[in-house]
């Protein structure tokens, strides 16, 4: 098939620009990028402000202006909702009116409910990428006809499993890093962790358990809940334990590069787990907590994993994972992890759905 006329959607409140919101962003903008550099027609739905060097027209997020009297109703949720909601509800509308004139295929890579709700409306195919457990938004989303024309995909066989009751034929399509970015490095003596500084990925846990391995510990990524940034992860550091910040691409991957070993600490059953992937790219070897998809990425030669939550289990395993051999880690990265697989899969289902 000739180079197709993809309708990308993303978040509607980050930019898919570095240094990215999360994973879900850097994922967008790598599958963005690949896409575009297979001479695919990508125009991105995403909020303002998304990096231009991608090569895809992005297309515009309509902000929603209230009255003084609708902010005031008693019904008014957060103003953020109502953007987001008003963002999508717009974009779904104009996809509606004319989207199979303008392309081949609508691929929602977000988590709103709208784009599956109103999937019925448009006359050209649309995918979604599940990249999270299911959410009672689209949950119900998926229910609002008997039939959804939806076809899913999702970033892991764990995350399939999940959403089997109620999406039983999603293909499995894996995240990818780019390998020729993230090279591999010499590694170092140190420790890092790298995610958004959030409850459910466990920052906190990855200083406790580098403290009792006694190696010290450089932790990257944004502070996306203050609140506990605050209470469980600042007053934890010192002592071999250092927050670089919010770094770009190249920093992190710097990091990574001269890393003895990545720590991930899920307090959540992760999807997928872009950070791994980005580790074993830099020949990293990963440590971590046996977590949703983290065993299907993993393989004993480049990462071993504690039971959920045992900080010390984690700890006894740092030494021994300090020593795993780099070159297994980043031949796993390119035999399971690349963009290029990604990318490949991606354009075989638009292809199969386009037909």
């Amino acid at each position: 098939m000739s180079a197709l006329r993809v309708a990308l959607i993303a978040s509607a409140r980050h930019p898919i620009a570095e240094p990215f919101a999360g994973g879900l962003e850097a994922h967008t903008w790598g599958l963005a990028h690949a896409l575009t550099g297979r001479g695919h027609h990508v125009e991105l739905f995403a909020a303002p402000g998304s990096d231009p060097a991608l090569g895809a027209r992005e297309l515009p997020v309509h902000r929603v202006v209230l009255s003084r009297a609708a902010r005031s109703d008693a019904s008014m949720p957060g103003a953020a909702w109502v953007e987001e909601h008003h963002a999508y509800l717009r974009l779904m509308l104009d996809l509606a009116r004319d989207g199979e004139h303008r392309f081949d295929i609508v691929h929602n890579n977000s988590l709103h409910y709208l784009p599956v709700a109103m999937a019925p409306a448009l006359r050209v195919p649309v995918i979604t990428t599940l990249h999270t457990p299911p959410t009672p938004w689209l949950e119900s989303a998926i229910q609002t006809h008997d039939a959804t024309p939806v076809t899913f995909a999702a970033v892991s066989r764990f995350t399939a499993s999940a959403w089997r009751p109620l999406v039983p034929a999603a293909r499995v399509v894996r995240n990818g890093v780019d390998t020729g970015f993230w090279q591999p490095g010499p590694g170092g003596s140190d420790l890092v962790w790298s995610g958004r500084l959030v409850p459910e990925k466990g920052p906190h846990l990855a200083i406790r358990a580098a403290r009792a391995a006694g190696v010290p510990l450089k932790l990257a990524g944004p502070v996306a809940d203050e609140r506990y940034f605050t209470e469980q992860v600042e007053p934890l550091l010192g002592d071999g334990a250092q927050y670089v910040g919010h770094i770009d691409r190249h920093g992190l991957a710097q990091l990574l590069r001269t890393a003895a070993a990545a720590l991930v600490t899920p307090s959540w059953d992760e999807p997928y787990g872009l950070v791994v992937a980005e580790a074993l790219a830099c020949a990293t070897p990963v440590c971590g907590f046996d977590r949703g998809a983290l065993a299907e990425i993993l393989t004993p030669d480049c990462g071993l994993l504690a039971p959920p939550g045992d900080v010390q289990a984690l700890a006894d395993l740092i030494p021994r994972v300090m020593r795993l051999d780099r070159r297994a880690a980043r031949a796993r990265a390119e035999q399971f992890c690349a963009l290029d697989r990604m990318a490949d899969a991606y354009t075989a289902l638009y292809e199969e759905v386009a037909r």
